[in-house]
């Protein structure tokens, strides 16, 4: 999906007004966030929401399996899509100019889809926190995001094959320096400054809804053909119109057979956008209804 997360806290006001960061508590920067104001709430005493979730992603085998096994599958695609000169992962909607011809590229999201932030995340655990924009802003700029297993293999597979890597984030726009600078640490092609599209970027004619990034995909189509698409979030990869159970259930239900071909779900049980889905994008909620509402959303059958 994060989830930057000065995206985030834009994102998850407006999904709570109109009801992706956004999700993103230990939001991140690929659809929506916990608010500023109560961001910085520290947790009720007891076992932190994420502890499971960051031991997960930093521990287990499976995590690693899961990643690499998703960007080899990816790779095995490429050469099929490239050969098919109708091949996009752009949704009709979102493409508004023929792409026969283009330059080909792949879209990806940077946080939890290329870069991991588990650190960042354990911190928030260690002391009892929640996602905050300082806290983010401060863990970017120590470039210290370690790539995902298996990205920087296919990423550079397909730079050889002269396919344009596009990273389109919702980490805001002041924060492009330094992480394009950790994408270049974590041996991940960057072809110049222009690849990526951070939050706050414009394209001229298109309303951005908060941290959705339609606007953006709408911009790297009008240079490229994209082949595929990688995120953590369905938000990454198409408009998500009502951020609820069922909003997000009809866009899968759309675009399933996209998936594994042309879009590719990277897991994130940190943070999304599922998360606010669960308690009405509320995030100015208590902590405990917050959770309650987690827990209503259960299936208890036997």
């Amino acid at each position: 999906m994060r989830v930057s997360l000065l995206a985030a806290g834009l994102a998850a006001s407006l999904l709570t007004l109109s009801a992706c960061k956004r999700t993103e508590p230990a939001a991140m920067p690929s659809e929506p966030a916990a608010p500023a104001a109560t961001a910085t709430q520290a947790k009720p005493t007891g076992t932190h929401d994420n502890l499971n979730a960051v031991a997960w992603v930093q521990t287990s085998v499976e995590y690693r399996a899961i990643t690499t096994q998703t960007f080899r599958a990816a790779a095995d695609h490429l050469d099929a899509a490239l050969k098919e000169k109708h091949w996009d992962a752009l949704v009709p909607d979102e493409r508004g100019n023929a792409a026969i011809g283009l330059k080909p590229a792949v879209v990806m999201d940077v946080d939890e889809t290329v870069l991991d932030n588990s650190p960042y995340q354990a911190r928030l655990i260690r002391d009892g926190k929640e996602y905050d924009e300082i806290s983010w802003d401060q863990w970017v700029a120590e470039k210290k995001a370690k790539p995902l297993p298996g990205v920087v293999d296919f990423a550079k597979a397909a730079a050889e094959k002269g396919v344009t890597i596009l990273y389109i984030s919702n980490r805001a726009v002041h924060l492009k320096e330094a992480t394009l600078a950790n994408l270049r640490e974590a041996g991940l092609p960057v072809a110049d400054d222009s690849v990526f599209l951070g939050l706050g970027t414009v394209l001229e004619g298109c309303e951005q809804n908060g941290s959705e990034k339609n606007c953006r995909r709408r911009l790297a189509g009008q240079k490229y053909r994209v082949l595929m698409q990688f995120g953590d979030q369905i938000g990454d990869f198409v408009q998500v119109e009502a951020n609820t159970r069922e909003g997000r259930q009809t866009l899968f239900d759309e675009y399933d057979d996209w998936f594994g071909e042309r879009w590719w779900m990277l897991p994130n049980p940190t943070y999304g956008s599922w998360e606010p889905a669960l308690f009405n994008n509320a995030w100015d909620q208590p902590a405990a209804a917050r959770t309650q509402a987690k827990r209503d959303a259960l299936d208890y059958a036997p």
